[in-house]
């Protein structure tokens, strides 16, 4: 977002740049922190797989890197609306979805900083495939994007999802495998071949800030919620529920997909 980007270069430019700042502004942003820990696990720092966090990446990243790194998001902040969907809408689910998981693997003694991080970049793998396969947007009505259903029409007319992009993208960039196979199991944690609790974390924090998104309540939160793979995390729709942020970032404007 242009307001995260501005608040990234201006701190990276001062003498001393504010490490703290930067790390919550930059962990707040989908873009920035995949650029973040695309920097800090490459094969320069000798890090690479072992950095699984913008607080870790901003421990590795010294000042040039981060002048650099601001210098790259004020280019990916030119970027050109993605027809089918709406960026600011995606900034906040994204943002809403990693809160969720961070506090949902609390309760489970997981990883909560791999869960955020998981949470904040789990659907960029989305604008990836809107915007070189513009054909997507005929599922529209039927699989909105970030919709839980989404992933399932991607794979029937393209083969692929966007899961499978960004865990794709992820282990180019040689991310931990712990964020790579949660990001590319999201939707389906527990399926025949795989277990992976993390994965699941993630899948039912997405269908919480998604049902956030469109306005859920009562009954059709009981309706949609995935039992499936709450039940192996021995997680229920009440506790989901109780793990909220009490900093919902912003309250809904407009739907998620337009």
């Amino acid at each position: 977002m242009p307001r995260m980007v501005a608040l990234v270069v201006n701190e990276a430019n001062r003498a001393e740049p504010d490490l703290r700042k930067l790390c919550q502004w930059i962990g707040c942003d989908p873009g920035l922190s995949a650029h973040a820990l695309q920097w800090a696990n490459s094969e320069k720092f000798g890090l690479a797989g072992r950095v699984g966090s913008v607080s870790e990446a901003l421990a590795v990243l010294d000042q040039v890197h981060l002048r650099a790194l601001a210098q790259a998001a004020t280019v990916s902040g030119a970027l050109q609306p993605v027809r089918g969907i709406d960026l600011r809408a995606f900034w906040r689910y994204s943002l809403n979805t990693a809160k969720v998981a961070r506090s949902l693997a609390g309760t489970l003694h997981l990883d909560a900083s791999a869960a955020y991080t998981a949470g904040i970049v789990h659907a960029l793998g989305e604008l990836v495939i809107l915007g070189q396969a513009p054909r997507v947007v005929q599922i529209q009505t039927t699989a909105p994007p970030l919709g839980l259903a989404r992933a399932r029409a991607e794979r029937r007319l393209l083969g692929f999802c966007h899961a499978d992009v960004i865990a794709g993208l992820a282990r180019k960039w040689h991310w931990p495998d712990s964020l790579v196979d949660a990001l590319k199991h999201q939707h389906n944690p527990f399926g025949a071949d795989n277990y992976e609790p993390l994965a699941g974390v993630l899948h039912l924090s997405a269908w919480r800030a998604s049902a956030r998104e469109a306005g859920l309540t009562g009954n059709e939160l009981t309706v949609t919620f995935p039992g499936e793979v709450g039940v192996p995390l021995g997680l229920d729709i009440d506790v989901v529920l109780q793990q909220d942020p009490i900093d919902w970032h912003s309250r809904r404007a407009e739907p998620v997909w337009r």
